[in-house]
């Protein structure tokens, strides 16, 4: 009893400090997770007040979490997008890191750096720099509304192939201390045979699942959950690392419309564990010698000299423009919590210094702070860099068109699968939305082309599509859902659902989401109540459908015009 009390102790106190710092975080414009790693380190023995005692059982919770994290990195990885984004994003995504670790382990030791003596340390560290932090790059990225600019783009882009290349790593990982190629061969093999198996059962067996309890998301949750554990112990099982299993079930149920939905209910299960993950982290950081932070100065540098050298001459190489090159360098200027994984997996196995570790941690905190900044002002300093190439005679000449704005937007419209510019959202096909879609098939076909309907239930997706709509999965009362959907390109959203018929959400709350998902676009919502209406209005919608006075304004026309003639009309 007393064991479950100090781990409910520990518990409390570890979200208590990872709140209380990240709130701090926040306010000083810091990554949250900076937050979360001084929060754990004040708790611990190292550097801290030794309030935590339990760090055992702090750390199995949080490896649940680690687990869950990369299930939703996997969710964000659709190998089917991705072979859409061409030859040049697989050439840079697979330069950029096969570049930066051989480079790393070829000029690392010329440094006369003592970090451990251990044979994999140099491995590890190569390893390390050449990943970026999907959590950091990306939410500040939606924060300063550049996630779908062509930098933008390109920086996802080079993240999925990143976790691509550490899924690739991770299976090979058990197999170091014994490097036969027998035994990564096999590795490899299981992790083919991980992947067959896990994207077959998607296909055949997940698929007929989920259309079955499409109605319920609560089951769709559980039955997703389910499957990234079953895969866990799957891969477990097979000798491979568990955090591995979650990467495979995310990516093989990723080309599901419910990915997104998914992904939206898991956030908030997610960050708690993640939280302590990350605590658990900051409990093992020591007190930062001057050697320490002097080695992580040192690494941080080379990571930002190689994230240039490998990144930006490729882009440019490629014709995406001198200014993206440098952009998409400077967005992936930080250490990704992969790494932290990666190097955790490393100490378990004995590969790695508990020193490198060390210093690789605070190399990573450091490197989050300094990339909020780089982020920030990443067009200050990517038009500084592109002057000074300038004079060199090498000018800024890209394939991106139709961008006037400086920051490389590239103006409205998203692509559908069929490549046809898709700018206008409409929000639930119910009552008016299916209405709407029998006006255009008589009257104006020709917009068919331009329209995305997002809706819950998959039943109309093959209905929509013959149809030439392109149809997307979203649940209206879990905004994650709608920020998949291209809100941000779209010049048009149209909700034609009343609160009336909205489940766990308003109109209200849908309109403070759409004005930050679709910044530009013109939004168009539907209400019962007149006096609703109006509060729409001035809150910022374009215009409010109101059913009751469309029917009062056909009836009169109707009765107006119709009647005269003493017709009969449907």
């Amino acid at each position: 009893m007393h064991g479950e009390e100090s781990l409910l102790q520990d518990i409390g106190l570890s979200i208590i400090f990872a709140t209380v710092l990240s709130h701090i975080a926040r306010v000083l414009k810091q990554p949250l997770i900076l937050g979360y790693i001084i929060g754990g380190a004040m708790l611990g023995k190292e550097m801290g007040f030794e309030l935590v005692t339990n760090e055992a059982s702090i750390e199995l919770i949080s490896e649940i979490g680690l687990i869950l994290l990369l299930f939703i990195i996997g969710l964000e990885i659709n190998l089917a997008e991705l072979a859409k984004m061409g030859k040049a994003m697989f050439t840079l995504g697979i330069l950029q890191f096969t570049l930066s670790v051989a480079f790393v382990y070829s000029v690392f030791p010329f440094f006369g750096l003592s970090i451990g003596s251990e044979k994999f340390d140099l491995l590890y560290i190569a390893v390390a720099l050449s990943l970026s932090s999907t959590l950091i790059v990306v939410k500040l990225l939606q924060d300063k509304v550049e996630i779908n600019t062509l930098s933008g783009k390109l920086t996802v882009g080079v993240l999925v192939f990143q976790d691509i290349w550490a899924i690739l790593f991770m299976g090979v990982q058990p197999n170091l201390n014994n490097p036969e190629i027998l035994k990564i061969l096999t590795s490899v093999g299981i992790i083919v045979l991980l992947i067959a198996f896990s994207f077959s059962v998607s296909r055949y067996v997940l698929a007929k699942l989920y259309k079955a309890c499409a109605s319920s998301p609560e089951l769709i949750l559980l039955t997703s959950i389910m499957w990234c554990f079953l895969v866990c112990g799957i891969a477990g099982e097979a000798g491979l690392s568990k955090e591995m299993g979650a990467l495979v079930a995310g990516m093989s149920i990723a080309a599901f419309p419910y990915g997104a939905d998914v992904i939206s209910k898991l956030i908030g299960i997610r960050d708690f564990f993640v939280t302590l993950f990350f605590v658990a982290l900051g409990l093992k950081v020591p007190l930062p010698s001057l050697e320490v932070i002097g080695l992580s100065a040192a690494i941080i540098a080379l990571m930002l000299f190689v994230r240039m050298i490998t990144i930006a001459p490729v882009i440019i190489k490629l014709n995406k423009g001198v200014r993206n090159g440098f952009l998409t360098a400077l967005n992936l200027a930080q250490i990704s919590e992969f790494s932290l994984v990666i190097l955790a997996l490393g100490a378990g196995f004995e590969h790695i210094t508990p020193k490198l570790q060390a210093v690789i941690l605070t190399s990573t905190i450091i490197a989050s702070v300094l990339s909020t900044y780089i982020i920030m002002f990443n067009h200050n300093i990517a038009a500084t860099l592109e002057r000074l190439l300038a004079r060199v005679g090498i000018t800024d000449q890209t394939e991106e068109s139709g961008s006037a704005d400086p920051s490389g937007q590239s103006g409205h419209g998203g692509h559908g699968g069929d490549g046809m510019v898709r700018d206008i959202i409409v929000l639930g096909y119910f009552r008016i939305a299916r209405a709407f879609v029998e006006y255009l098939e008589d009257l104006s076909p020709s917009l068919i082309k331009r329209i995305i309907i997002a809706d819950y239930n998959p039943a109309f997706k093959e209905e929509l599509t013959n149809k030439g709509f392109q149809w997307a999965y979203a649940d209206l009362a879990h905004p994650d859902s709608l920020s998949h959907i291209g809100l941000h390109d779209a010049s048009m959203v149209i909700c034609t659902i009343s609160d009336s018929f909205l489940k766990g959400t308003n109109n209200n709350r849908l309109l403070s989401t759409l004005s930050k998902l679709a910044p530009n676009a013109k939004i168009i919502l539907t209400s019962d109540e007149p006096g609703e209406a109006k509060k729409l209005v001035a809150d910022g919608a374009q215009k409010v459908i109101i059913p009751g006075v469309i029917t009062g304004e056909f009836l009169y026309d109707y009765i107006s015009r119709g009647m005269r003639n003493n017709e009969r009309e449907v």
